[in-house]
């Protein structure tokens, strides 16, 4: 296997998350790699939305910077307004998304608001965009970030974009979330997976390079541990060659 780097690692993890015929809220930087290798792999008839009024059943033909660059919008599907895309998933439509975030906590709460005291936050955040839309209504969702402590957080200052809430039994039916929750978190140091119907994050693998130690080290709770823990299956040689053809200067995926 050839060197890959840790962002080039985690679209190969991501595009597994993606199955064939699934309505994807794409998002930016790494998920937009992520379709294109699974559309071009395991997930041939999986479609792309995108927040800006975009779908695709194919990955744009040439390097995509931003989700509304001309190569986007060249061949897709449908071409229409935000508001129409975004009704998509408030329609239930939408089976998987992937959303960023500044802070996640042990249940899947992701905050992009500020982080410190409300009334003199230490950092302030460019708050939700379509983060808390995808978090309520899409069937499934997936977060992508660094692993620090800093962001992987017991609880987060604010929740933006709703998990699985306090992590009691029932809490997004009781909070009428419509969608189903997150069922992993995609760090720089291994992926942790969330129980069936909600609950507290474990580590179900760690990445190549990376044992147990280190990961909890770098996580913010005691962090729960799969009793099947494994290491993380590395790219294959078909990922990695659609990765580099999707992103050819590294923009996205360099070290």
């Amino acid at each position: 296997m050839s060197s890959y780097t840790q962002q080039e690692l985690m679209v190969a993890v991501a595009s597994r998350e993606i199955r064939d015929g699934d309505l994807v809220f794409v998002g930016m930087r790494l998920p937009i790699l992520a379709y294109a290798v699974a559309r071009n792999a395991h997930a041939p008839t999986a479609r792309g939305l995108f927040e800006v009024g975009l779908m695709r059943d194919q990955p744009a033909s040439a390097f995509l910077g931003t989700m509304g660059d001309p190569p986007n919008v060249t061949g897709a599907l449908w071409a229409t307004r935000m508001s129409n895309a975004m009704a998509l998933m408030a329609q239930g439509n939408v089976d998987l998304g992937f959303i960023g975030g500044a802070e996640v906590d042990r249940f899947g709460n992701l905050n992009t608001s500020y982080v410190g005291d409300p009334r003199q936050p230490s950092v302030k955040l460019p708050g939700s965009g379509g983060g808390a839309d995808i978090a309520i209504l899409s069937r499934r969702w997936v977060t992508l970030m660094s692993h620090e402590r800093r962001r992987l957080v017991d609880r987060v200052s604010f929740i933006t974009s709703p998990g699985y809430g306090d992590g009691t039994p029932g809490w997004r039916k009781r909070n009428g979330l419509l969608g189903g929750g997150p069922v992993s978190i995609i760090t720089t140091l291994g992926v942790l997976r969330f129980p069936e119907g909600g609950g507290e994050a474990y580590l179900a693998s760690f990445h190549p390079g990376q044992t147990v130690d280190d990961v909890r080290g770098n996580t913010g709770w005691e962090l729960k541990v799969a009793d099947d823990v494994s290491e993380t299956s590395e790219p294959t040689k078909s990922e990695l060659e659609a990765i580099r053809h999707f992103d050819p200067d590294g923009f996205w995926t360099r070290g």
